[in-house]
């Protein structure tokens, strides 16, 4: 006699029926504010370590970035290209809390520039 097991998972709501949207922020005076995404464009030496501490900075905030492209370059030393670029789009994200992000990258060891913009 054969029995069957099936995982019980709870549907996921409807994009449509949200009732927030992911495109805006609040302040801190809770009104919506508009939609925009935060750029960040970090320049580092190529150490392996670096790319979990520069995600950890929006994990521990319970943030996906939108877009996140790494790339390295720059000479070979001992086998390695020695330079990585590690550039993150957040869409939604406050100013206050870009900037706060941003400042953290530049105390992240190894980092050497951070760069940032914002795009409507």
């Amino acid at each position: 006699m054969s029995s069957s097991v099936s995982a019980a998972r709870s549907p996921r709501p409807d994009a449509s029926n949200e009732t927030t949207s992911r495109d805006s922020t609040f302040s801190e005076t809770g009104r919506v504010q508009a939609s925009a995404t935060a750029c960040f464009s970090v320049h580092a030496r190529a150490e392996p370590g670096l790319m979990p501490r520069v995600l950890e900075l929006f994990a521990k905030r319970g943030l996906v970035p939108s877009s996140w492209h790494s790339a390295t370059g720059g000479p070979f030393v001992d086998g390695q290209q020695s330079e990585l670029t590690i550039d993150i789009q957040m869409r939604g994200l406050a100013p206050e809390t870009a900037d706060f992000i941003a400042a953290r990258l530049r105390q992240i060891p190894d980092v050497e520039l951070v760069l940032t913009s914002q795009k409507r």
